[in-house]
């Protein structure tokens, strides 16, 4: 199925997307799952009430609070495991967080997002219960089988059911990944960690379809197979074994989905929503996208090129690229400078109709394109999805999707790791070097 974001008549789009959000209220009210809007998520998400006139919320003193505020709810949701859980596609009615299994793709999200928010293994106010999340995290990988391409026996949580049933091991090496800029202190802790990114890396690499997808793909597995590209981007920079030639087929593959030439995006494998595939493009093509800038501007200070010459495979050829690299650099360059304006357009934005865990992540993976691309661009979507974000936050701290990945678990650690992303500014663009 491709969807073509060609439409002049607007309000035919708002309508349809109306229509999502009012449909879905309704089925999850009906299911036990209606909570209340404060904030009105659906006119803010829908972008009838533009973000900017909710200036007042994304203050950086205010966004300070949100971020402290949904720490303290996410640490009280800590099990004794050290792990969190999203729980049940079946029993999405149940959202108490201690009502439910832990399962290593949620709590790889809530331990990123504890680092990100200013803790370490070390030092924080949270670094204790940091640690019993990665240890959680470690015996997960280590009770696997070699043979299987998870890490987890668990099946049918809402995370695998939505995204993929091998989304764990992907979200666990992005989160060793990340663990190991912080374990300096302990060097027999570091080599555990970076033996178990290694397990996950080739799990990933084994659980690769021939065009670059992730196996098992669920509702909106265009997700499963963007995450297992991030992770593998991650390992590589963290030194791990990862093969060069199954990293460029799961760029490729998701590069793929959007067409430069004509504009269409393939939702095919993202549930029909463009918001899902696009953010996947735009995050799988930034690293390239920016290298191939910077190859192109050398090439100009060189007298290679003009001063203004644009990025084309000809222009990178002329740089000294060959033929089919100047090809695949020309293409990353396209796909991220159009796929990064689609992504952040507020008809897009607007994703199933209303949030769930799904349009959180898409809006973290542009972001954190935009940082990677060394993109400026990424300070007005920051400050654009911050005021979202503040404006929906649950009284309690937390975040909560309506629909799908409704588990507020999973849905506050996303948004936490996306209010805190200016922390990890210099990491992001170290990682698109």
């Amino acid at each position: 199925m491709k969807i073509t974001w060609k439409i002049p008549v607007i309000g035919i789009a708002a309508a349809v997307s109306m229509w999502a959000g009012i449909e879905s209220s309704r089925l999850l009210k009906e299911d036990g799952l209606h909570h209340s809007t404060q904030g009105c998520v659906f006119r803010t998400t829908m972008g009838e009430e533009s973000s900017e006139g909710h200036s007042i919320y994304k203050t950086p003193e205010n966004v300070e609070k949100s971020v402290k505020k949904g720490l303290a709810w996410l640490m009280n949701a800590q099990q004794n495991n050290g792990g969190w859980g999203a729980g049940l596609h079946s029993r999405q009615d149940v959202i108490d967080p201690h009502a439910v299994s832990t399962d290593p793709a949620t709590t790889s999200m809530v331990l990123m997002s504890i680092l990100r928010s200013g803790n370490t293994f070390e030092k924080g106010d949270y670094k204790n219960q940091a640690l019993k999340a990665l240890n959680y995290l470690l015996e997960c990988v280590e009770k696997s089988s070699p043979n299987d391409y998870n890490i987890t026996t668990q099946t049918g949580t809402q995370i695998q059911s939505k995204l993929g049933q091998n989304i764990d091991v992907s979200l666990t090496a992005q989160a060793l990944s990340n663990s190991l800029d912080y374990l300096d202190y302990d060097k027999k802790l570091k080599e555990r960690v970076k033996k178990n990114l290694d397990v996950c890396t080739e799990k990933i690499q084994k659980s690769q379809n021939q065009d670059g997808s992730v196996r098992g793909a669920g509702w909106a597995g265009v997700l499963q197979s963007s995450f297992a590209t991030n992770a593998l981007e991650s390992a590589q920079k963290k030194g791990a074994k990862v093969d060069e030639k199954a990293l460029q087929r799961a760029r490729d593959y998701n590069k793929g989905n959007f067409n430069t030439k004509t504009g269409d995006v393939n939702t095919e494998m993202g549930a029909g929503i463009v918001l899902y595939s696009v953010s996947g493009s735009t995050r799988s093509s930034a690293k390239e996208a920016r290298e191939a800038e910077e190859k192109m501007e050398k090439a100009r200070k060189e007298g290679k090129l003009a001063a203004n010459a644009p990025v084309t495979t000809e222009n990178l050829k002329k740089a000294g690229l060959g033929d089919q690299e100047a090809e695949r650099y020309s293409n990353a360059y396209q796909v991220y400078s159009q796929a990064k304006v689609k992504a952040q357009d507020d008809r897009v934005m607007s994703g199933f109709g209303n949030n769930g865990g799904e349009e959180f992540l898409s809006f973290l993976q542009t972001g954190e394109s935009l940082i990677i691309g060394k993109d400026k661009e990424w300070k007005k979507w920051y400050n654009n999805i911050s005021g979202r974000l503040l404006n929906i936050q649950e009284n309690d701290g937390s975040w909560r999707g309506h629909h799908c990945i409704t588990s507020p678990v999973f849905c506050t650690a996303t948004c936490l790791l996306i209010l805190s992303v200016e922390n990890d500014v210099q990491k992001l663009e170290e990682l698109g070097k």
